[in-house]
């Protein structure tokens, strides 16, 4: 329910403006003081205030310039109302945040129309303020550890010049939340973002979806459409898994980054843009242009500023930060009170080693949330089995090359079979195998199914 604060000397307008706006469905207080109004927005959170200019103790001008001080982000948007309106007043009141201005003797219907719009500002600042929030959460790099550390201090001294970045790392390690931080501290923070996974569009496609089409040129498709680089237009372009693309492909990037134009598919005439790219691979570039992958000037275009993302098992300080950081996000999402963990839960997180990076760890701590609903402080009891293994494993020694040699075949069973939720036939499918053949495995190195 919407809160309204009414502000206003006169009692027979406190009390018309209690019944009209309560019939709405709005929730009321009303006060005859400035100085109560200041002590009641400190209170509780107001949707609305409807503030007389003239009040027995003070300006109303002046409660509004005092309303700005308080610190919170949740105001109220103000309606200031008078009887004796000025255009100087109604210009003093606007620089001051005031939303709107109403004349005495009110109207009904103008008052009503006035509230609901305000109340429309009020959530749209709101909704603009959280998505601030997690645009900051989205570009933070979180951690206390060496690497973490000169990954920031990278990051602030590169950003702001517009030299193409490289960013190398292992799945999962965050190489899209690098290139969104160095998005928000570039000179192109105000424009947008446009990022495109290489590895996720078919070979057939990889063009248009780059350089967009026109005449119809795809089938099925719409008469015309607008790439990535087009769209990305004043500001920056994410190639991720730059890697994948063919070579075909490779050469015309390779001109676009050359000309900052290219012609769409099926078009005659070139498009001229100004953007910035930033790419970012999980393989070894100079490896696949030694091999013939990868194009070696396209490589020497990318690879002006690098950047190495180090995997989590080389940063295993920051994996206490990181888990709170995401139970707490997922707190928020799924309508929880702060989720806690015990520091014996966060060692046995310290001691995984994480092949699955950042990655795996966000989506580990999401499942233990989803799947322990009453729970407020997460145990190791809580944690996957995978977890639990990977720990034992550690502490346990081999006399044997064969030994080792199970043990890692065995886990490495295991942790597909829990990737694919128990799910024996998708197992099978992502190990290779076929089903029977599987389950010969698993019982040669004593998995059973019930594990």
């Amino acid at each position: 329910m919407n809160r309204i604060l009414i502000v206003d000397d006169e009692q027979e307008i406190r009390k018309s403006l209690e019944e009209i706006l309560t019939e709405e469905g709005y929730s009321v207080t009303s006060t005859a003081s400035g100085a109560e109004a200041i002590v009641l927005l400190r209170d509780a959170p107001y949707d609305v205030m409807l503030l007389d200019i003239w009040l027995p103790d003070r300006d109303g001008l002046d409660v509004l310039g005092e309303m700005r001080s308080i610190d919170t982000e949740d105001k109220p948007e103000v309606v200031v109302v008078s009887g004796h309106a000025t255009i100087e007043t109604a210009v003093k009141a606007t620089k001051l945040g005031a939303f709107d201005f109403l004349e005495k003797p009110l109207s009904l219907e103008r008052t009503l129309i006035v509230v609901k719009n305000a109340i429309e500002a009020k959530r749209l600042r709101n909704e603009n303020l959280e998505y601030k929030r997690q645009l900051a959460l989205e570009t933070a790099i979180t951690g206390e550890s060496v690497p973490a550390k000169a990954l920031r201090q990278q990051v602030k001294l590169m950003a702001p010049t517009n030299g193409r970045v490289l960013i190398y790392g292992e799945s999962g390690t965050g190489k899209e939340l690098i290139a969104r931080a160095i998005h928000a501290e570039s000179t192109r923070a105000d424009r947008v973002f446009i990022e495109l996974n290489c590895a996720a569009i078919p070979e057939d496609y990889i063009e248009s979806e780059l350089f967009g089409y026109r005449n119809g040129a795809v089938p099925g498709g719409p008469a015309e459409k607008r790439g990535t680089f087009e769209r990305a237009n004043g500001g920056t372009l994410f190639l991720d898994e730059v890697g994948d693309m063919s070579l075909k492909t490779q050469a015309k990037v390779l001109r676009a980054l050359d000309e900052q134009r290219f012609v769409p598919v099926g078009a005659t005439q070139p498009i001229s843009v100004d953007v910035r790219v930033i790419a970012a691979t999980n393989k070894n570039l100079e490896e696949e242009t030694a091999k013939g992958n990868f194009r070696e000037d396209l490589f020497y275009r990318l690879n002006v500023i690098p950047f190495f993302v180090p995997p989590l098992r080389e940063r295993k300080e920051d994996i206490p930060l990181l888990t709170r950081e995401f139970l707490r996000a997922y707190g928020r999402e799924y309508g929880r009170p702060r989720i806690e963990i015990e520091d014996e839960a966060l060692e046995l997180l310290k001691q995984y080693p994480w092949p699955g990076n950042v990655r795996e760890l966000k989506n580990i701590l999401e499942r233990v949330v989803i799947l322990n609903p009453q729970v407020q402080r997460i145990e190791r009891r809580h944690l996957p089995m995978l977890v639990h293994r990977a720990a034992n494993r550690r502490t346990a020694g081999f006399s044997t090359l064969q030994d080792a040699r199970e043990s890692y075949e065995r886990e490495y069973i295991l942790k597909k079979i829990d990737e694919c939720n128990g799910n024996m036939s998708r197992a099978a499918e992502s190990l290779g195998l076929e089903r029977s053949h599987l389950y010969r495995k698993m019982r040669t190195l004593g998995i059973s199914t019930r594990e």
